[in-house]
């Protein structure tokens, strides 16, 4: 009996802990209620933004291999991976003439066999470590890329150094990978979006420039290529006094030089290789509408501009916030003209694409057939208007949006090594990362006004429309917006 009473005393105790913490905590609710109401958030507006922070990278690292390689570390400790990419500065503006697809082809047969492996052994090997080793080429450089554990990188670097440095380019996968291509290519004779920036690309630029023609050449190039010329492409360009290797992860340099030293400190040098520079292409001079057909497109794919600037351009900045607000981001004027306010389109966009030697720029979508008309005097109001001086709120929107987005582009090492890259092949100062958003965030009104009128000179754009011309040929001639040309297909892809 005297054990039951201590239970139900026991109880009693804890009924009146958790009565008198109960009663604790309304009195603080009581306390606090007022307090939070007077502070509740004013949600009649969106919170203005904080200001932009600027990029803290840890140094860049900078060594050499015996044999003169450049190799640039990062280190970046968080996460036990590393990515490792070997730059090669030779791209689709390296191509010979009448060999346009030449440094894309040679990029593409890396992989396919390599050192003592074939194709199906190398991707064996790569699957079995857990490793990605992937090959790419850009107008300006070839890119090999690695990303591995740090555990397995005694293992993936000798495959990564086969990949770049002992390709078999053995005839049979030559043959398969040229029908690949040539298949891709018959395919985009179909795909109306490629031949309206090819057919761009050609009009702008010409037939003879290189810029003029795809990066991954033609039928005809592409059918001729042969083994040969995929080897000598490689031993001229794929040099270490042509290269760059840079290494972002969870490693130290210490560490990491004499793996490197044992994966590639036997490559040698050749004779020097000789990079060509791209000619100055003349500037389309008068406006000109080039229609393509594409019989029963539900869609009109169009472009509009002309020849942009170099990525070397010193007007970069005042560039990136003046395109912003024209057509480089979802709240931009061509988006929200072309999409949200008539719904010609899924999207509209501008671009500067900037490369070596000056890129094009231009203005795209895809906008619905019977709008054809209406969407490319929509494109011409926005073109002009974006000449005229930018409101400051609205300028003010565009600079907070690249600045507060420009650490995004650090977050992986996939990323930062993407980053130091474009340093490489453009031979960019470093300092680019910490000075970016002082300097996005300086542009003036003024900066952009200028800007706009000495690059984005409607007047004198191209304008390539493809469609089904037998729905659009005649509204777009009666709109009087320009002269008007057809293109046959085979003009633009050849």
């Amino acid at each position: 009996m005297a054990e039951m009473t201590k239970v139900a005393e026991r109880t009693d105790m804890k009924r009146l802990t958790r009565m008198t913490t109960f009663a604790a905590a309304a009195l603080v609710c009581l306390l606090v209620w007022p307090l939070a109401a007077q502070q509740a958030p004013d949600r009649s507006k969106a919170p203005a933004p904080g200001p932009a922070q600027g990029v803290k990278l840890p140094p860049i690292q900078k060594r050499a291999l015996a044999n003169g390689l450049p190799v640039w570390i990062v280190e970046m400790p968080k996460v036990p991976v590393v990515q490792v990419n070997l730059i090669v500065r030779a791209g689709a503006a390296t191509d010979p003439a009448g060999k346009y697809g030449l440094a894309s082809f040679t990029s593409d047969m890396l992989d396919e066999g390599a050192g003592a492996r074939d194709a199906l052994e190398l991707a064996d090997a790569i699957e079995f470590l857990g490793i990605s080793i992937s090959t790419g080429s850009t107008w300006d450089a070839s890119t090999v890329g690695l990303f591995s554990p740090v555990s397995r990188l005694d293992d993936a670097l000798p495959l990564m150094a086969d990949v770049a440095l002992h390709p078999s380019f053995s005839e049979a996968e030559v043959e398969r990978l040229r029908q690949e291509r040539l298949t891709s290519l018959l395919q985009q004779r179909d795909n109306a979006s490629v031949l309206a920036s090819q057919g761009f690309s050609r009009m702008v630029y010409g037939p003879r420039h290189r810029y003029g023609a795809m990066a991954m050449g033609n039928n005809v190039s592409n059918g001729e290529m042969t083994a040969q010329e995929i080897r000598a492409f490689h031993a001229q360009y794929y040099q270490p006094q042509n290269s760059h290797l840079l290494v972002v992860g969870d490693v130290k340099p210490d560490a990491i030089l004499p793996k490197l030293e044992k994966a590639f400190g036997g490559w040698k040098n050749g004779a020097t290789p000789m990079v060509p520079a791209l000619d100055a292409a003349p500037q389309h001079a008068a406006k000109q509408i080039y229609l393509i057909d594409r019989p029963g497109a539900a869609q009109s794919q169009i472009r509009i501009g002309w020849i942009g600037v170099p990525r070397n351009t010193p007007d970069y900045y005042v560039l990136d916030v003046l395109n912003t607000v024209l057509g480089g981001s979802f709240t931009s004027r061509l988006n929200q003209n072309l999409r949200e306010r008539n719904g010609y389109s899924y999207g509209a966009r501008s671009t500067f694409d900037m490369r070596s030697a000056a890129g094009p720029f231009f203005a795209s979508a895809g906008v619905q057939t019977d709008k054809t008309v209406e969407s490319l005097r929509e494109f011409f109001i926005e073109l002009n208007g974006i000449r005229q001086p930018i409101p400051a709120e609205e300028l003010d929107r565009a600079k907070n949006y690249l600045a507060l987005g420009f650490p995004a582009g650090f977050e992986t090492t996939g990323s930062v090594a993407a980053q130091m890259g474009e340093l490489v092949v453009y031979g960019l100062s470093e300092s680019l990362f910490t000075e970016y958003v002082g300097k996005i965030q300086a542009v003036t009104v003024a900066d952009a006004e200028r800007a706009a009128n000495q690059y984005i000179q409607p007047d004198k754009f191209a304008v390539i429309v493809v469609g089904d011309l037998s729905r659009i040929e005649q509204p777009i001639r009666a709109a009087n917006l320009g002269p008007v040309r057809v293109v046959p297909v085979d003009d633009v892809l050849k």
